[in-house]
């Protein structure tokens, strides 16, 4: 449970303490009413810096939070984004994931890198801005479901919001990522015919259809990426993730199911990483007749909104104002492209905000058991954050 004090003298104990918070307070999916608490201990940190904030729900008891600083004179409008959710704790974990560590000035736990950290940095940068906003207006988002459905940035995207451009808070180890890819989840099932392992003739092989189809992709359809290349975000992908098949070894299988992410690029369309599998499961069921097969997404990997690629141009000026803000606070302005897929796709594509993905931490500790953030990279966060929308509203 969050902690009933906030302290406000000191702006970076009072970030610190709301990360602490944060981190404290289990935001992963099986628990009821999973990212409110954190919105609650969000809020009554806002709130102690009187900075009015809207609470709603993107669905039942997942709440999104929205908070705004004002400038007198009008400007360009940023929003600051970050997710209230996590990935569970690991399995096999000491932990339950409630507890946090902290050694020689770096935070352990589950969400302090993915994203608590990122997030109490934005808070803090709406604190600072109060004082220093002198055009245009920044917000604060934080969303509910990154991790699964992104329920929260549906809903917020659905509520009429529009800011000029976004910055959402992953780990980059502050690089400016202008892009990453798009993400399909993919159920390929095979529904063959069981028989008697001794009789295998009268049988129809799930799995054996199962591998001719993981040939089909490895050999063939992996090498039309090159020519699909995307100047920004290089080369599609595609990673046979799971497989599973079959009842016991002397019957022959009758069903098997393949999982796999398929990571997909600006020069691609959704219709089209559909159609390249569409046209090898056709050739598989050539290979064996009585097959059939289906491409499903996986459930819960999306709502409604296609996890599409983004990239944002390198010379936007939310782009500009990171690498100023980098250069200001004697950081190197290092772009790059994001790993990993996120908000940014719905803001950017569904919602037409440039995004960039822009934050502290190693990406690379994330999900892990060993998860962290160093207390210095979330109080610098805030620096660079305030230094960004400054310069961003400005319209410079």
């Amino acid at each position: 449970m969050p902690s009933s004090h906030v302290s406000v003298g000191d702006p970076t104990r009072a970030v610190f303490d709301l990360l602490r918070d944060l981190v404290r307070t289990p935001s992963y999916p099986g628990i009821a009413a999973q990212e409110s608490e954190v919105v609650r201990a969000l809020a009554g940190y806002l709130d102690a810096h009187a900075i009015a904030c809207e609470v709603t729900e993107a669905a039942e008891r997942r709440p999104n939070l929205v908070a705004h600083v004002n400038a007198t004179d009008p400007g360009p409008h940023l929003l600051l984004c970050g997710h209230t959710d996590t990935v569970p704790p690991n399995v096999g974990a000491e932990s339950a994931g409630l507890g946090i560590r902290e050694t020689n000035g770096v935070l352990y736990g589950r969400g302090t890198v993915d994203m608590k950290g990122a997030l109490s940095a934005m808070a803090g940068t709406m604190v600072q801005l109060k004082s220093q906003l002198r055009r245009g207006r920044v917000s604060l988002a934080a969303v509910a479901d990154e991790e699964m459905q992104s329920l929260g940035a549906e809903a917020l995207i659905r509520s009429g919001f529009r800011a000029d451009a976004a910055i959402i808070g992953e780990p980059t180890a502050f690089q400016i990522a202008i892009g990453h890819k798009g993400l399909e989840w993919l159920n390929v099932d095979f529904i063959g015919r069981a028989a008697h392992g001794g009789a295998a003739k009268d049988g129809i092989s799930a799995i054996s259809a199962a591998a001719l189809f993981v040939h089909l992709v490895n050999t063939e359809l992996v090498e039309t990426f090159e020519q699909r290349r995307d100047p920004v975000l290089g080369l599609p992908t595609i990673n046979m993730g799971t497989i599973h098949g079959g009842d016991q070894p002397s019957t022959v299988a009758g069903h098997c199911r393949i999982q796999l992410d398929r990571r997909w690029v600006t020069t691609e369309t959704v219709d089209g990483v559909f159609g390249d599998l569409e046209t090898i499961l056709a050739r598989v069921r050539d290979a064996y007749p009585g097959l059939s097969t289906s491409l499903t997404r996986v459930p819960d990997g999306m709502l409604t909104m296609v996890h599409g690629p983004v990239v944002t141009a390198q010379d936007h000026p939310v782009v500009a104002a990171a690498r100023e803000a980098l250069v200001q606070h004697q950081m190197a302005p290092t772009l790059t492209v994001f790993p990993a897929w996120t908000d940014a796709s719905l803001l950017g594509r569904e919602a037409g905000m440039a995004t960039i993905v822009w934050g502290p931490g190693d990406l690379k500790v994330a999900h892990t058991t060993e998860e962290h953030i160093a207390l210095a990279d979330v109080s610098r966060a805030v620096d660079v954050y305030t230094a960004a929308a400054l310069r961003f509203t400005s319209g410079r």
